[in-house]
């Protein structure tokens, strides 16, 4: 590896080596040369005067680049598309003279950036059930568990371990609806011409429009898509670029979230993320455990997000059938944009699939807040026993703060439930206050939610995605 120059962090510390393939020259330029064969291919079947011969000769050489001689030629002609179409002329003399025969740069460039895009993510959706997954098993495990719930980080009504990941898992889920629609929806750009006219293609095929209309769908089954785009100008819609985009922000702000959450979760002691026998937690402070895989999915989501501005602007900066000043943006803003959702989503596997909880630490915290939460029902069974709703509701109020006080101001216990036994006004034994402290009575249904949500959403999702599951993700340094 080099170390004179810069390298991306992308490629080197954070994404998958699947991933960087799919962006890589070798994807990008054999895709070009599939597509110059299709093309061929298609036009001699439509009648143009093109032999088996030369497809075969293009056949033998779609995946032998020689990229010497395209960059040798494209420091002199200053144009990737043309340098590229001289190379593989170089290598096919027969067929030299048909290649790239009625199209423009795009009918390469713009159709090979779908096919990428399409390939990346599908890469994406399976590491996103693998996570789905991963998360679904640990829900399903901690179902029953109670924790003290949040609210502006404040304590609040206890829910369960499993429930709160459930919220984690069915944001993935709305995640993994959003990119399957942009993934069915996918559409090449065709053959199109230079404006988008097919201008070229009516002039060789002699003004025959109903084999210029067989380009594209022929197109579109040799390269394994739907279909191709109806109307374009020489480049597909940039809005593409952004709903692609869109999708890959939405999984990072779901992933943001699961991390931040477990973040506070580590620094309340509760729950940590895997943490490995030999890794370091500071230079300095020998004892740490920092939560550094979910602190990097938080660092990595930001980039993702604010990477959807780009081609937004580059959508609105689209003068009339094309302008080239995408080109760049694109090459940086795509490619960077999947890296970063890759690496994202390894993390979030390797996260989920190795979550520690400490039931010891939830149960003593949550059995700290409890008595306040337990104050309601104490007070409803005071009523029973012949007291007055409204005078109870005030006595709990004082000895609640009183007991507020007693914890945070003298670092005590919470003595609430021992003031209330005392307090002649309750009429209630230390028994029935006991019974009042049972956690299961304040976690309402989440056990049942968990198991109703994987039942009806989750499960059905996995099963139909089973041949995509088992990945497990290593993660660089």
């Amino acid at each position: 590896m080099s170390t004179d120059r810069y390298t991306s962090p992308l490629s080197e510390r954070y994404s998958s080596k699947e991933m960087q393939y799919i962006f890589s020259q070798d994807m990008k330029f054999k895709t070009w040369r599939k597509l110059w064969i299709a093309l061929a291919e298609i036009e001699k079947e439509l009648g143009l005067n093109i032999t088996d011969e030369q497809i075969e000769e293009l056949k033998a050489h779609q995946d032998d680049i020689n990229y010497d001689v395209a960059r040798a030629r494209e420091k002199e002609v200053r144009h990737d598309v043309m340098s590229h179409v001289y190379a593989y002329g170089q290598q096919c003399p027969k067929a030299a003279g048909i290649i790239h025969l009625g199209a423009t740069s795009c009918y390469v460039g713009d159709n090979t950036d779908i096919i990428i895009m399409t390939e990346a993510l599908k890469l994406v959706r399976k590491k996103l059930l693998n996570v789905i997954s991963c998360l679904a098993k640990f829900a399903d495990e901690y179902k029953d568990l109670p924790t003290l719930g949040f609210t502006h980080f404040q304590p609040a009504q206890p829910t369960t371990v499993g429930k709160r990941a459930s919220l984690w898992l069915q944001d993935f889920t709305i995640d993994l609806e959003d990119l399957d629609y942009v993934l069915d929806n996918m559409k090449l750009l065709g053959s199109k011409g230079t404006t988008g006219t097919q201008a070229s293609f009516l002039e060789l095929f002699d003004g025959d429009l109903t084999k210029v209309d067989k380009l594209d769908p022929m197109l579109a089954d040799k390269m394994g898509f739907k279909g191709c785009m109806a109307v374009s100008g020489q480049t597909y819609s940039r809005k593409i670029d952004m709903k692609v985009v869109n999708v890959l922000a939405g999984i990072a702000s779901s992933a943001t979230k699961m991390a931040q959450d477990i973040r506070l979760l580590q620094h309340l002691k509760e729950v940590e993320e895997p943490h490995e026998a030999k890794q370091i937690g500071s230079s300095a402070m020998a004892y740490k455990r920092n939560p550094m895989r979910s602190e990097r999915i938080c660092s990595l989501s930001r980039y993702v997000i604010v990477d959807t501005l780009n081609p937004a602007i580059t959508e609105i900066s689209q003068w009339f059938e094309r302008t080239l000043d995408d080109s760049a943006n694109k090459r940086l803003s795509i490619a960077e944009g999947f890296l970063a959702i890759d690496g994202i989503l390894d993390l979030c596997m390797n996260v989920t699939d190795g979550l520690v909880v400490y039931p010891k630490v939830i149960e003593k915290r949550l059995m700290s807040e409890l008595p306040f939460m337990a104050t309601e029902n104490i007070m409803m069974d005071a009523v029973k026993l012949g007291g007055n709703r409204q005078e109870l509701h005030e006595k709990i109020r004082e000895l609640s703060m009183i007991a507020g006080d007693h914890v945070k101001k003298d670092g005590l216990d919470n003595d609430l439930l021992d003031m209330i036994v005392k307090d002649p006004a309750f009429h209630m034994t230390e028994d029935k206050i006991k019974e009042c402290l049972d956690p299961g009575k304040y976690t309402g249904c989440s056990a049942h939610q968990v198991e109703r949500f994987l039942a009806e959403v989750v499960n059905p999702i996995l099963d139909a995605n089973k041949e995509e599951l088992g990945l497990t993700a290593e993660i660089n340094v």
